[in-house]
């Protein structure tokens, strides 16, 4: 199969502003890679051979190669923004290097309409031997803009880079924060019709994050945006689409962009228990969330509904009376929430080898998503730690709303 690429350069007869235009399409996008480089240089070396009479076997996997890229497709239009999610090595970078047109793909068809600013890679596109102002004018030549039109916008590029003081300085004497900054105000300030961010938006300080989604924001009506990040938040708050990928592959694809997200979040929740600290003094047999629901096989608490959680401990040593503390942790592993521990009255059987007991927390009030609990037993008087356990156990928060903080209170509106 022949595989075509484009890029077309608009031209004064096509309409500026369709709404419905599609400027990016993908169709069955591959690409494959050799895990050994001297393999790599013979398959090259034969590929340029059966180039001449046509690949049969193009899509077929020979020794020592995987697919980075195996069939992806879809289409963006104007004003709508594509996240791409997934984990380390899932395809994400390759496909942004086929799009912007840094690498071939072995299979499939990419047709993309007007201007493509791009921030792949950290510093992509600068030639570190020339200034600031230097790139700003090698970048826009490369987008197709004339030397009037840079000077018309290169003021507002240096002034939301904030490094006016530094434009004439050879960009490698940068620091990443700058190079950022400086490569972010060049693809955003020369409005393309699409643009394409890598997680490069988190090398930037928080002041400068939210100032590059605000200017997103306002761009975003008259381009098409792909967006790459590990940062669930940022792709909640602008994506209008999403594809998951895994081993080069679409595991998810579509507009629902929170069911994406909680799919990849499954994949550290379903990971096994991991002990931090182990004395001896007592062991953790068993623990779980009460509920008869469950969502990716993970117990699902409705929201307003009580947590209920079961603890069973082994106890190998009756030295001391001890603490239960449970931390929870939301879906960016930032923790969110301090159970109150018990008092020596709470539990019945304390000095028991064997115990168990139940935990419940009333109306629980934790914004959707996927939730750990860290588990520790500690000295009730000197808070001295017998064990530890990291995510002892995962579950699910249930509400209609999507939003990103960990909490969503209930409220009462009465008449002023």
């Amino acid at each position: 199969m022949k595989v075509n690429f484009y890029f077309h350069k608009p031209t004064t007869n096509d309409h500026p502003m369709n709404e419905s235009e599609i400027l990016v399409k993908v169709e069955n996008l591959s690409k494959k890679f050799c895990k050994d480089l001297k393999t790599s240089l013979w398959y090259g070396v034969k590929d340029l051979a059966s180039g001449l009479s046509g690949n049969k076997n193009e899509r077929e996997l020979r020794p020592k190669e995987f697919w980075a890229v195996k069939d992806i497709s879809f289409e963006l239009r104007r004003g709508e923004c594509l996240g791409l999610i997934g984990h380390n090595g899932a395809g994400k970078s390759t496909l942004l290097k086929i799009l912007n047109g840094l690498i071939n793909p072995d299979a499939g068809k990419v047709t993309i309409k007007g201007r493509v600013g791009a921030l792949i890679e950290l510093g992509a596109g600068f030639n570190p031997i020339l200034s600031g102002r230097e790139n700003i004018y090698n970048n826009g030549a490369i987008l197709g803009f004339t030397k009037k039109e840079i000077d018309e916008k290169i003021d507002k590029i240096i002034d939301f880079a904030e490094i006016r003081e530094f434009i004439d300085m050879p960009v490698q004497n940068y620091s990443s924060g700058m190079k950022v900054r400086l490569g972010f105000a060049v693809a955003a300030q020369m409005e393309p019709d699409v643009l394409i961010i890598d997680e490069v938006l988190a090398v930037g300080d928080l002041g400068f994050i939210l100032k590059c989604f605000k200017t997103i924001d306002i761009i975003l009506p008259h381009t098409a945006v792909i967006f790459v990040s590990h940062s669930m938040p940022m792709v909640s708050r602008i994506c209008s689409q999403i594809i998951l990928m895994e081993q080069g592959k679409a595991q998810f694809q579509g507009d629902d962009v929170g069911k994406a997200i909680d799919i990849y979040y499954t994949r550290f929740s379903q990971s096994s228990n991991n002990i931090i600290f182990n004395d001896g003094t007592i062991e953790l047999l068993e623990s779980k969330v009460i509920s008869e629901n469950s969502e990716y096989d993970i117990p699902q608490i409705n929201w307003g509904e009580n947590l209920k959680i079961y603890l069973k401990f082994k106890r190998h040593n009756f030295k001391n009376d001890l603490i239960f503390i449970l931390v929870v942790f939301d879906k960016e592993q930032k923790p969110v929430a301090h159970l109150k521990h018990n008092t020596k009255s709470d539990i019945i059987g304390l000095q028991n080898n064997i115990i168990e007991f139940f935990i419940e927390h009333k109306r629980l009030e934790l914004s959707k998503g996927f939730y750990s609990v860290d588990v520790s037993v500690n000295n009730a008087i000197s808070r001295e730690p017998y064990l530890r356990v990291k995510g002892a156990f995962t579950f699910y928060s249930n509400h209609e709303l999507e939003i990103f903080p960990p909490f969503y209170l209930s409220t009462e509106f009465t008449k002023a």
